[in-house]
């Protein structure tokens, strides 16, 4: 068993920043910036493997979350950086219709759950409706404050298969689907989000 740590999703964060100042050749005033600029030309039309639903109070971790995702092949949206013009302390039609159509344009969710998420107004909303768009394609990401820790997040998310860190070479880990921490079945997430159901045993 191995959770995302946020020690860990922070260092993948500004690892990525670190990368995209250099390939750029300049600093930016605010660290989501660059990540601001690199989703401004996405369209309704374009799809995503991942709505990554979170908490906003957990914004440098879920960056963090995004770029191991993302170096992982999948394409990750996450509301304040797609669409920054959403105001997730409101709630309103206009950011639910938004989110929707982003849930809409997504093959699955992964649902990012921390100590901050149960002040979230909208994690349970997206849960929801994503339950009912795609059932099937949700999975629970805990993040952890430390290696090894357990997870006890609210009892509805045992309804759902978790994502962890699993070893696929040496000192190399992927984030797949599994059952849970006493499994050892396990799912690519990509096979996940097109619906796949047969798990693997490890």
């Amino acid at each position: 068993m191995s959770y995302f740590t946020l020690d860990e999703v922070r260092r993948a964060f500004q690892n990525a920043q670190v990368k995209n100042a250099q390939a750029k050749n300049a600093l930016r005033e605010i660290a989501m910036e660059s990540l601001n600029e690199e989703a401004a030309a996405v369209r309704d039309s374009d799809n995503f493997d991942i709505f990554l639903s979170h908490s906003l109070m957990d914004a440098d971790v879920v960056a963090g979350v995004k770029s191991i995702l993302e170096s992982q092949g999948h394409t990750v949206y996450v509301d304040w950086i797609v669409d920054g013009q959403l105001d997730r302390h409101a709630v309103t039609p206009k950011t639910a219709d938004i989110l929707r159509q982003r849930m809409r344009q997504s093959e699955s969710m992964i649902f990012a759950t921390s100590e901050s998420s149960s002040k979230s107004r909208w994690m349970p909303w997206e849960l929801g409706y994503f339950d009912g768009l795609r059932q099937g394609r949700i999975a629970i990401l805990p993040l952890v404050a430390s290696s090894g820790a357990t997870f006890e997040g609210q009892e509805y998310l045992g309804l759902y298969p978790l994502i962890e860190l699993l070893p696929v070479a040496q000192g190399v880990k992927r984030a797949f689907v599994t059952k849970g921490a006493t499994s050892r079945e396990y799912l690519p997430i990509t096979d996940f989000q097109k619906g796949v159901t047969a798990f693997k045993t490890r």
